[in-house]
């Protein structure tokens, strides 16, 4: 079966990445696959060149945005620091999407598909405790109180590498056979500025929301997040559910306010609280089919009553419902509600259960994943394992129900330290060994070039 030779202009333009006599091989006679992996590989050792070069202003904008973290719907200065990066570059930027998020768009010289890259730019309400020169010692507002603030999830790094991704392939623009665009999300770990209440919407639903993923609509998304106890520069990933999906539960308990010593004037919530606290273990346990992935109902502040001798009038409890798939989270919901309100009706008092539904499950698309392994193994040079399913949330998951997405981790712990005593992410003790931001630029560069490579090729 004879394979289709490169049309002239794409073949010019790939032979120009190329050199010597790989060039002249090329353009001699082969076939479009031959040409396009040639092509790819090119790339490739120039990803890794100018990523190596680029490494001094790659820390340093990573150092500047840790040593200025701002919280979730106020990255103001972050998101300002971006677009000027990315206009510098002589890309079309857009400000201003979904609050205080960029959008930048990078046009190759040559048609091809779309690919989409995001990193996340907000930080967290945590103290640092580090004694780094460029260590956090800034102040923010947190739902209306002042609290410390620091990059304590990486999203500085995540920032860094993506702007440093974005100057490379704007260097190579003219030989891209496609579109690249990149995503400065806001609001990951959620808004700073209000309680989600199921309506009001932040980060990447936002940007969704108000069709980032629509002009231009792209084929497929990359994510990267950086993450503590895997080796620095090793990535991890995994096919299908990867991260859980992440649910606000807020249960209020209303019985009868009454003295203490005659119990039976009143309905006590107190004690129908507990009962239910320990009817929601059952959900899990015993209700729910975990064969194929883990669920979790946790509660985690239980409130009410202002005085030892006195029964009061309500109980308020709130917690988290996590599940790797939709069918068993509608169910989880379901049975929560069940339980909670039957428990209350048996004791005579009512139950109102809330559930915000805040971020869907992160699911890699497998065809997707399988087809970028070459490319993870390339940019961690053969250091890849799988990834466990992680208890976390990622409203990364968003991007990737509008196309199929592949999100994965970069080890960032020193490899001289015992992995498992990393302070993890979100610690005050979190801590980025910054030899793997190389890793992590040429794994989102690589991701978008060798699929629009791959994308060049017949089908």
């Amino acid at each position: 079966m004879q394979l289709p030779t490169i049309p002239h202009k794409l073949l010019f333009s790939l032979i120009c990445g190329l050199s010597g006599h790989a060039a002249i091989a090329v353009a001699a006679s082969a076939p479009l696959p031959a040409a396009i992996s040639a092509a790819a590989d090119a790339t490739r050792s120039e990803i890794a060149q100018q990523a190596k070069a680029l490494e001094p202003a790659l820390l340093e904008t990573r150092r500047d945005i840790h040593a200025h973290p701002e919280l979730g719907n106020v990255e103001k200065r972050t998101g300002e620091l971006v677009a000027a990066q990315l206009r510098a570059l002589g890309l079309e930027v857009r400000t201003g999407v979904a609050r205080t998020g960029v959008v930048a768009i990078l046009k190759g010289g040559l048609p091809g598909p779309v690919v989409a890259l995001r990193a996340d730019m907000d930080a967290l309400p945590v103290k640092e405790v580090s004694d780094l020169p460029f260590a956090s010692h800034s102040k923010g507002r947190y739902l209306d109180k002042d609290v410390d603030v620091m990059h304590a999830c990486g999203h500085d790094a995540h920032t860094a590498i993506l702007l440093t991704t974005a100057k490379i392939l704007s260097d190579m623009r003219a030989r891209l056979p496609g579109t690249v665009v990149f995503y400065f999300q806001p609001a990951e770990e959620g808004p700073s500025d209000f309680v989600p209440d199921g309506k009001n919407t932040w980060g990447a639903k936002m940007m969704v929301q108000e069709g980032a993923m629509k002009a231009p609509k792209p084929e497929a998304v990359f994510g990267l997040h950086v993450w503590a106890g895997i080796p620095a520069g090793q990535i991890a990933y995994r096919a299908g559910p990867t991260l859980a999906s992440s649910d606000d539960l807020r249960i209020r308990i209303l019985g009868k306010q009454t003295h203490a010593g005659r119990p039976w004037d009143g309905i006590d919530p107190i004690t129908v609280s507990a009962e239910a606290l320990v009817g929601l273990q059952t959900v899990v346990s015993r209700r729910t089919d975990i064969s194929s992935f883990p669920s979790v109902v946790s509660i985690g502040t239980i409130n009410g009553g202002t005085r030892y001798n006195i029964i009061p009038e309500s109980v308020d409890m709130t917690g988290t419902i996590r599940s790797y798939d939709y069918g068993i989270r509608q169910k989880l919901h379901a049975n929560v509600r069940q339980t909670v309100e039957k428990i209350a009706e048996s004791g005579g008092a009512k139950a109102e259960v809330t559930i915000i539904e805040k971020y869907d499950p992160t699911i890699n698309d497998a065809g997707l994943t399988e087809k970028m392994g070459p490319t993870l193994r390339w940019a961690a040079q053969n250091d890849v394992t799988q990834s466990p399913l992680v208890g976390g949330a990622e409203d990364f998951s968003f991007f990737a129900k509008e196309a199929p997405g592949l999100f994965v981790f970069l080890g960032i712990t020193p490899r001289g330290q015992d992995m498992a005593k990393a302070a993890p992410n979100h610690n005050p003790g979190f801590f980025v060994d910054e030899s793997a931001l190389v890793v992590g630029v040429r794994t989102m560069a690589s991701l978008a070039t060798d699929y629009l490579y791959a994308a060049a090729a017949p089908r």
